[in-house]
């Protein structure tokens, strides 16, 4: 038995998506129906809905699609919206949270991200559009560190570079150290006085823990870290903190920070640290004042000249860190701490307050006057100078130490010499 199937109509056939929608297509069903045709008719001839054809037809021809009006949330609220997006720097979920909590809106977390939507595109824009701003000459210097690893002597060595550029001549001066530390930054900074022969006006830097103890976001106030601002009064330089999350307010650096470590760095490995300082010190000799910037269209060393003659004068006034006194506790290691840094006192004076004077490359330890302790400054991190005989008639065998002999760190157990009560009776109480 043979079976036959009936073809579907034509109005089943034709998928929806292709229904009409332009106006020489509505204009066809109008003119269909002026000719007597029904919206039935129309619909299987044409292919499309019948409920489309109805429409078009009660419409009277072609009108432009029209988004349904649908009443928002949240529309009461788009003050505190924007108010609570731009505290919380575009999070949406603590905005939702918040919300919640203090208007007890309870909408679904993708509601909230509709309803912000055209805030974030405006908070992108506004962090995306950059006003140029060119500096006056001897008017700004921007400092910034940037990390990078460095093949010395054969090993793979962190090295922290301080990058410090001129506003006007975009001329750079580049330092290498083992750590980023206070000490390093206001080193940094002195020998890039050293290096352009004078002093600019503004000290523009990033907001560094070492330099800056609080930059509110909102209001922009700033609390500078006590040393930065004694070191910025020695100097006669004011210094300035750019905006959080806008490195571009510092964008001369951030490009040289980049500049050195591809142009200066990458590629090269080093013999040792001093070969590595050689060659920064050539290359912002040889590569980095003569070329031609991108952006002034002038090689740095020239336009220096112009620059030369706004910095403030140097003045022969002495490093800032040329002497520092500090108070430090004598630590049960029989050292005082500097900048991460351990140098040894005589164990007597274990728990004792004592003064710490840094004079540029030297250290002394005080005590109500008297010369306790005396060592060359280490440039390194939580490195250990100890002199052996501060610790005589305390311990047998080797100590752990980084001297600047560079003695080998023990492996041994050091061997006590004298009773714990000793220890006792020095530090003023049981242990």
């Amino acid at each position: 038995m043979t079976s036959t199937t009936k073809p579907l109509p034509r109005a089943y056939t034709t998928p929806r998506r292709h229904e009409m929608k332009t106006p020489d297509d509505v204009t066809a069903i109008v003119r269909l129906h002026q000719l007597g045709w029904g919206s039935r008719r129309i619909a299987r001839e044409l292919g499309i809905a019948r409920s489309t054809v109805i429409n078009y037809i009660r419409e009277g021809g072609w009108t432009p699609y029209k988004k349904p009006d649908r009443v928002r949330c949240l529309e009461e609220h788009e003050a505190w919206l924007r108010e609570q997006f731009r505290q919380h720097r575009g999070n949406a979920v603590v905005v939702h949270r918040e919300l919640k909590r203090e208007h007890g809106v309870e909408v679904t977390l993708r509601t909230v991200q509709r309803a912000l939507k055209p805030l974030r595109q405006e908070l992108l824009a506004e962090a995306k559009a950059t006003v140029r701003f060119e500096t006056h000459p001897g008017r700004q210097l921007q400092a910034d560190f940037g990390q990078t690893t460095v093949l010395i002597g054969g090993r793979k060595t962190r090295v922290h570079l301080a990058v410090m550029t001129l506003g006007y001549s975009r001329r750079v001066f580049v330092c290498a150290w083992p750590c980023e530390r206070q000490a390093q930054w206001l080193r940094s900074f002195e020998l890039a006085f050293e290096h352009f022969g004078g002093v600019p006006q503004d000290l523009l830097m990033d907001n560094a823990k070492a330099l800056v103890l609080k930059h509110d976001v909102e209001t922009r106030e700033v609390t500078f870290h006590p040393t930065l601002l004694a070191f910025c009064k020695h100097w006669g330089i004011k210094p300035k903190a750019c905006a959080p999350y806008r490195a571009r307010t510092k964008g001369k650096t951030e490009r040289s920070v980049g500049y050195v470590k591809r142009n200066a760095i990458a590629g090269y490995e080093f013999e040792s640290w001093e070969r590595l300082e050689v060659h920064l010190d050539w290359w912002m000799r040889e590569v980095a004042d003569v070329r031609v910037h991108g952006t002034t269209g002038d090689r740095p060393i020239d336009r220096f000249v112009a620059e030369a003659e706004a910095l403030q004068p140097l003045v022969s006034r002495p490093s800032f860190q040329r002497r520092r006194t500090l108070q430090r506790r004598v630590q049960s290691d029989c050292c005082v701490e500097v900048d991460t840094n351990h140098y040894s006192v005589p164990f007597v004076h274990l728990g004792k307050e004592v003064q710490v004077e840094v004079l540029g490359d030297r250290l002394e330890v005080r005590l109500a006057g008297e010369l306790l302790a005396e060592h060359n400054v280490v440039s390194g991190s939580r490195e250990w100078v100890i002199n052996q005989r501060h610790l005589d008639g305390v311990v047998r065998g080797p100590v752990k130490a980084t001297s600047p002999e560079r003695e080998e760190p023990c492996s041994e157990e050091p061997e006590l010499l004298r009773p714990l009560s000793v220890y006792e009776d020095v530090a003023g109480g049981a242990l």
